[in-house]
């Protein structure tokens, strides 16, 4: 899922600051590993328990700054792109500046190498964005893609080593169904909100199949379905949680989730911003 069309939050000076040192302490976190996984806390999808709505991958440059590489949906074209933000935008990203959560998956070495080839393999990363978007796109189909599956996709042609070609994107979800890609379903739980999907631009139901539309159990790739393979098919990659509510920083590791509200727990970082 990614930003409900570019929407954007005016910052204070001073939650800038604030939003600035915590992607300083999100930096620091990153390593010296040359690309890893990141995701972040946008649209408020807690209605339906969910933290972290849109995934990219960080990359290092040769100077030592972090980017991350991303699909978004831009509205004035109606189509998704591929685009580069610095570290600090990609936090900045947040949309709650009052708390905010990323999370950050460190990769083997190898794992990661191949990672950091595949996205800035520009050609073949293309080739995997679909003409089409939706925030709700099924996972196993060719006719949309959200930004996570982008991401997930991307996973699929840098592990799977698979060659460019027109067929690329049907290649890396046949991969995925090969290796257990699974994301469990989303409850939508209000059939209004299916109803409204029609008038919305960027949600589509049409991909999904009709068992699934008619429980209204929809199966979508979100930063936690993709955390769960990675953890699963790489039991080496570290996973580090970060939130901020204004006052302080807290730093969580391991696959466990943060505490809600920003509290930290017994073994976690703490980083005064006041």
């Amino acid at each position: 899922m990614s930003a409900f069309c570019d929407r954007s939050v005016a910052l204070s000076a001073g939650q800038q600051d604030k939003l600035l040192r915590f992607a300083g302490v999100v930096r620091e976190e990153l390593g010296n590993a040359d690309a890893a996984l990141v995701s972040r806390s946008g649209l408020d999808l807690s209605r339906f328990q969910i933290r972290y709505s849109h995934a990219a991958v960080a990359w290092r440059d040769g100077a030592g700054s972090w980017s991350a590489r991303q699909l978004y949906y831009a509205c004035d074209e109606r189509r998704p792109r591929i685009f580069d933000q610095g570290l600090a935008g990609f936090t900045m990203g947040i949309d709650d500046p009052s708390l905010g959560y990323i999370t950050i998956v460190r990769l083997p070495p190898d794992a990661a190498d191949a990672l950091r080839r595949a996205a800035l393999d520009t050609p073949r990363a293309l080739h995997l964005l679909a003409a089409d978007y939706s925030a709700n796109a099924y996972p196993f189909s060719l006719r949309y893609q959200n930004c996570n599956q982008w991401v997930i996709e991307l996973l699929a042609m840098a592990w799977g080593d698979l060659a460019d070609g027109i067929d690329l994107r049907e290649r890396a979800q046949g991969w995925l169904r090969g290796a257990g890609y699974a994301p469990e379903p989303v409850a939508v739980g209000s059939r209004l909100l299916m109803l409204a999907a029609p008038f919305i631009p960027f949600i589509h139901l049409d991909d999904h199949p009709a068992p699934e539309r008619d429980a209204m159990l929809l199966r979508v790739s979100l930063p936690s379905t993709i955390e769960a393979f990675v953890h699963a098919r790489l039991p080496g990659s570290e996973r580090i949680e970060l939130c901020h509510d204004g006052r302080q920083v807290v730093v969580h590791r391991g696959w466990t989730p943060i505490a809600a509200g920003c509290k930290p727990g017994e073994g976690d970082r703490v980083v005064l911003l006041d």
